[in-house]
């Protein structure tokens, strides 16, 4: 399991610490310190859809001007996300589960049966 995400944000450490309270290995990769590839960002678009990645209520969206948050689109999103990496929602998580975004301890107990 591969975990994506930044490392201060609060919701990342609570689903770390939730994996860590599981005792459920993962690997952690911070891509605002790591970066994050084009190809990567396209397997996650194609699994859940660029909508899904899209963070609409952090900071790094309201700052955007509101011409480029009203007429996003595709491949739009793609370019801000990479430019931006703080604009994706998260944790995205890659897992033989396949590729979901975001956390919450009731899905997480259910999706990895603990």
């Amino acid at each position: 399991m591969k975990i994506y995400g930044i490392r201060n944000c609060d919701t990342v450490k609570k689903a770390r610490k939730w994996l860590d309270d599981a005792g459920i290995d993962y690997q952690f990769h911070d891509f605002k310190k790591d970066g994050l590839s084009a190809d990567t960002l396209v397997q996650w678009e194609q699994a859940l859809g660029w909508e899904a990645l899209v963070n609409r209520r952090g900071t790094t969206w309201r700052k955007l001007p509101e011409p480029v948050r009203d007429n996003i689109d595709a491949q739009s999103a793609h370019q801000l996300m990479i430019d931006n990496p703080s604009l994706i929602k998260r944790p995205v998580v890659e897992s033989d589960q396949g590729v979901n975004v975001g956390f919450s301890a009731d899905q997480w107990a259910e999706q990895f049966n603990r």
